[in-house]
């Protein structure tokens, strides 16, 4: 599809004010729409549709998951059901290497199984890091279709949105070992996100208060995560969790 054909409305979603503009402006260039976001509440920057139909809901949501308000936005779109949770990897995704290139079908016959959108809702392609496999496995519980590397060239952005505004797929190569190893990583999505509020300093009554949890739900998570990564107490699992990019 060439540039001049591209219609996907996108919706940029970060809690930095300076990344969100220059994420808005790169997407402006490749001829998206584009509006922004920081959370969950629109921001001025970018266009709000095609004209003649201000505000039209978006076809891609393009989501930073390293910054909070990123990782939030995902843990609310796993919270909907989009995907199943996954558990080990596919016979096919373990024998992928770097450098597969893994775009649209490709990521399929690899076996990476990123669901698709549910219907009526936008597509997801999700910025993250290979240092965090935690981020991969939250954005494959909320049904990413692209996974991109936020390190890497910014051309590979424009095309998983194309990919994914068609129910494509796209997963970086630099991505690909790291997505395995987020298949086998031991905390469930809502753990790494429990986790990773008191990894920031959040108290049980914060956690419970921003995750819409009771108090007993979020100690039983810390003392299940804790479990898991074999730590003794809740500040060896974020020491422990850390150091594998979990949290």
């Amino acid at each position: 599809m060439s540039r001049a054909q591209t219609t996907a409305r996108v919706q940029v979603i970060h809690s930095s004010g300076v990344l969100r503009s220059a994420l808005v402006a790169l997407l402006e260039r490749e001829r998206f729409q584009v509006t922004s976001a920081s959370g969950f509440s629109r921001a001025s920057s970018g266009t709000t549709g095609a004209p003649g139909t201000p505000g039209a809901p978006a076809t891609v949501t393009v989501v930073d998951g390293s910054c909070p308000m990123g990782a939030a936005h995902l843990e609310r779109r796993s919270l909907q059901g989009s995907a199943k949770e996954p558990t080990h990897a596919t016979p096919a995704l373990a024998a992928a290497r770097p450098g597969l290139g893994l775009a649209g079908a490709g990521a399929e016959r690899a076996g990476i199984g990123l669901a698709g959108a549910s219907r009526g809702r936008a597509a997801l392609v999700v910025l993250a890091g290979a240092e965090h496999p935690g981020v991969l496995r939250l954005a494959y519980a909320a049904g990413a279709l692209g996974l991109v590397d936020r390190d890497g060239p910014a051309n590979h952005l424009a095309t998983a949105i194309r990919l994914a505004a068609g129910g494509g797929r796209y997963v970086d190569d630099g991505l690909a070992m790291s997505l395995l190893r987020a298949m086998d990583m031991p905390l469930s999505p809502r753990e790494v996100r429990v986790l990773s509020r008191a990894a920031q300093g959040d108290s049980v009554a914060e956690i419970a208060r921003g995750l819409c949890l009771s108090h007993g739900t979020v100690r039983n998570y810390i003392a299940s995560a804790t479990r898991k990564v074999g730590a003794r107490n809740r500040v060896d699992a974020i020491r422990i969790s850390r150091a594998a990019g979990w949290v």
